[in-house]
C-alpha cells in the first residue's frame, strides 16, 4: 500500500525537526518510493486544499504552504496510510501533546495549521494527491 506525506515548510526550515522526522520514518519501516521538494504557488496550494476553502483556517493554511519549500513523499508499507497517520499523530497539536507525546505533530507542530506534516486519509485521497504532485509518472 502507498500513502502520500508532506513535510510542511516550517519543518524543512528546522534541520533538527527534518532530521528527526526522517529518522522516525526509517524506524517505522515505511519505505520512500518517491520524494521531491516543491514550492507551491498560491494557486496550487488553493487547489490542493480546495476542500477547506470555506473553513476559517484556509487562508492561513495556504499562506503556510506557500511560505517555502515542502517535501512531498510517497511511502510504501503494510497499511501505509494508517502507519503514517499514527506517526504524525492527531491533527490538533495540543491534543497530540497529551495523547501522543512522541508523535511528529506533538514534537514539531506549532499550531493546528502549522502541524508539521500532512498525510492522505484514504486510498482515494492517495490517488488524487499522488496525481496532483507526481502526475502519472509514479503509476
Amino acid at each position: 500500500m502507498i500513502t502520500l506525506a508532506i513535510v510542511k515548510p516550517h519543518c524543512l526550515k528546522n534541520p533538527i525537526a527534518y532530521q528527526t522526522i526522517q529518522q522516525m520514518l526509517i524506524e517505522s519501516g515505511l519505505k520512500v518510493v518517491a520524494s521531491k521538494r516543491i514550492n507551491l504557488s498560491r494557486d496550487e496550494a488553493e487547489k490542493f486544499y480546495e476542500e477547506h476553502r470555506n473553513k476559517f483556517f484556509f487562508r492561513r493554511l495556504v499562506s503556510l504552504m506557500t511560505s517555502g519549500p515542502s517535501e512531498v513523499v510517497l511511502l510504501s508499507g503494510n497499511d501505509a496510510i494508517q502507519q503514517w497517520r499514527n506517526l504524525m499523530g492527531p491533527t490538533k497539536v495540543l491534543k497530540s501533546v497529551y495523547s501522543h507525546p512522541a508523535c511528529i505533530r506533538s514534537c514539531f507542530g506549532l499550531t493546528d495549521t502549522r502541524n508539521a506534516t500532512h498525510g492522505s486519509d484514504s486510498e482515494q485521497s492517495v490517488m488524487i494527491e499522488r496525481k496532483f504532485f507526481f502526475g502519472d509518472a509514479t503509476q
